[in-house]
């Protein structure tokens, strides 16, 4: 068991946003914060340089010292990876032994479900249903952005712009989507095709994420493909559960992540697709669950 003077950090890594909780020996909460996205996928200069910001954020908001990390970090997959284990290591300027880290999947179905015994679907930047039976792990979709991704942030931003470029092939405007071009266009600092392109070829997954906020927004606002859109994705998450159902069989299914507040229609979709499931549509803390891992990780 290691030093009870030391604190507990647990960290939800999202593409959107990172938000990290410390609770104290006693599992208090002693703060929380939040700092600008990332994701494990490394690969490049620029999502190597997000995480390693984002990481040192939050070092720099604990009181420390740290006598254990845990981390749900999206895009990392399901096994380690020598890479993050080096960055996470470096940013905390912690041992081998003083840290762990998941998918953001796993954090998130350990957040919903504490106790076991249920399926969740989580739509954000990225979409996936998790589940466990008899021990082994069952995903569905999170194949990612050049995939799929059906139903999250990404994919109702991307669909959303594929069918407003259609209209203005077609009609050289965008004809029955003027509210949904200004919101778009707007989001991405203009009309041009080179804002456009700057936006979607030039930025990372989270940011482009965004564009669901004024894709919903426009639905709101009563544009029709913006409203499909919004219904669209609701059959989207539907699909990954009934995956997870037949798969693993029946349970109780949480849905969550920001796409499920984006608008009313994208549950009502869900519910309307699912009749007689038993549908769980909770708040969860993921920084708070993945820091009271940390406290459980470091006391075994």
């Amino acid at each position: 068991m290691r030093a009870e003077l030391g604190y507990y950090l647990g960290i939800d890594v999202g593409g959107t946003g990172t938000r990290w909780v410390v609770i104290d020996a006693n599992g208090d909460e002693v703060t929380r914060g939040r700092t600008d996205g990332a994701t494990g996928l490394i690969y490049d200069a620029a999502s190597l340089a997000a995480f390693v910001g984002a990481m040192e954020t939050v070092r720099e908001g604990s009181p420390g010292p740290l006598s254990y990390v845990h981390l749900g970090i999206t895009g990392a997959g399901f096994n380690r990876h020598a890479a993050l284990d080096e960055q996470v290591k470096l940013a905390f300027r912690i041992g081998e032994g003083a840290f762990s880290y998941s998918n953001d999947m796993v954090l998130a179905w350990h957040a919903a479900f504490p106790n076991g015994g249920g399926h969740i679907v989580s739509a954000g930047t990225g979409s996936i249903g998790l589940t466990f039976k008899d021990g082994e792990r069952i995903a569905v979709g999170g194949r990612g952005i050049m995939i799929d991704d059906g139903g999250s942030g990404t994919w109702i931003g991307l669909r959303a712009l594929d069918r407003l470029y259609r209209l203005i092939d077609e009609c050289g405007a965008p004809k029955g989507a003027e509210i949904l071009a200004d919101k778009l266009f707007a989001a991405m600092g203009g009309a041009e095709w080179d804002a456009t392109r700057a936006f979607v070829y030039g930025r990372d997954r989270g940011q482009i994420g965004t564009l669901a906020i004024a894709v919903a927004e426009a639905a709101h606002a009563g544009d029709p493909i913006a409203m499909d859109m919004m219904m669209r994705a609701g059959q989207e998450l539907a699909r990954l559960a009934r995956a997870l159902v037949d798969r693993a069989g029946p349970a109780p299914i949480g849905f969550v992540g920001g796409v499920m507040r984006l608008h009313p229609s994208i549950r009502a979709e869900v519910e309307r697709a699912l009749p007689g499931y038993d549908l769980q549509f909770p708040t969860i803390d993921a920084a708070l669950q993945a820091a009271r891992i940390a406290r459980a990780s470091a006391q075994n």
